[in-house]
């Protein structure tokens, strides 16, 4: 692996991006169920679904949650928020995003998020989380760009669809769109994942590298002798010292439009 700070080598023809599962690897749990209790608090979920979410959540923390568990989530996430009102979810996750996922963000990711930054590379979040809340904790932590689920919404309300699942195989295709849009190249890129689910993602990139990985992941890691990180540091950005949160405010700064927006239309083609 070149760590940041390293050539990348020779034999890179373009830009060189960073990409980042979001739960698990650069936050300590699940972005989606954390903002269970603000949309109760807005009056879009009941209790019986805050509680549903939580269970969620446990799952998810307790074990390595597999493709039948994510599908389960994003089964019950969807069919929850049809008929929410769109601009309200965007209001409730900006005014509880630093509250809420601050805390969360482990300190390991946000060095190496600005570690990156500082070689000139571009970071993405690539989540399986809908796109209104991967694209501003991605701005939140300095991300150039950030892909999510997309959600089909209708008059301003969700419908329960979603046109584009960005999971599994799927984050491949955004990758790839995001190279061939921006210059990357992907033999001289980096991708970071705790989940066996995100395979593909990190075979996509020249540079792997796994972070807590489930153990199936860790398995494949040992095989093909990829860097294992271990991020065990959830610290609020805010209360970081002023050395690290300049350097990653910085970034967040400079990219906060883009990354809020980032490629919030993209869907299959």
């Amino acid at each position: 692996m070149t760590a940041p700070g390293s050539p990348d080598g020779p034999g890179a023809t373009g830009r060189v991006a960073a990409f980042f599962d979001l739960d698990k690897t650069v936050i300590a749990t699940s972005s989606a169920l954390a903002f269970s209790r603000p949309f109760f608090q807005g009056g879009l979920i009941n209790r019986r679904g805050v509680l549903r979410s939580a269970y969620a959540q446990f799952v998810f923390a307790a074990s390595a949650a597999d493709a039948d568990q994510v599908e389960r989530m994003r089964a019950h996430l969807t069919s929850l928020c049809a008929g929410w009102d769109v601009e309200q979810v965007r209001g409730i996750v900006e005014e509880a995003l630093h509250d809420i996922v601050d805390p969360l963000v482990y300190a390991e990711a946000a060095e190496l998020v600005a570690g990156h930054r500082a070689d000139g590379h571009d970071v993405v979040i690539v989540s399986a989380s809908g796109a209104e809340i991967v694209a501003p904790i991605a701005a939140m932590i300095g991300a150039t760009h950030s892909v999510g689920t997309e959600m089909v919404s209708v008059r301003g309300r969700y419908t329960g669809e979603i046109s584009f699942y960005c999971y599994g195989a799927n984050k491949v295709t955004a990758m790839r769109e995001l190279a061939e849009r921006n210059g990357y190249d992907l033999t001289a890129s980096h991708a970071y994942s705790d989940s066996s689910t995100d395979l593909p993602m990190l075979e996509a990139v020249g540079h792997p590298a796994v972070v807590n990985p489930d153990r199936g992941l860790r398995r494949v890691a040992a095989e093909r002798a990829w860097p294992v990180l271990t991020f065990t540091k959830p610290v609020s950005l805010r209360s970081r010292s002023s050395t690290a949160v300049a350097a990653i405010g910085i970034g967040a700064v400079a990219t906060a439009g883009a990354a809020w927006y980032g490629l919030h239309r993209m869907r299959r083609r």
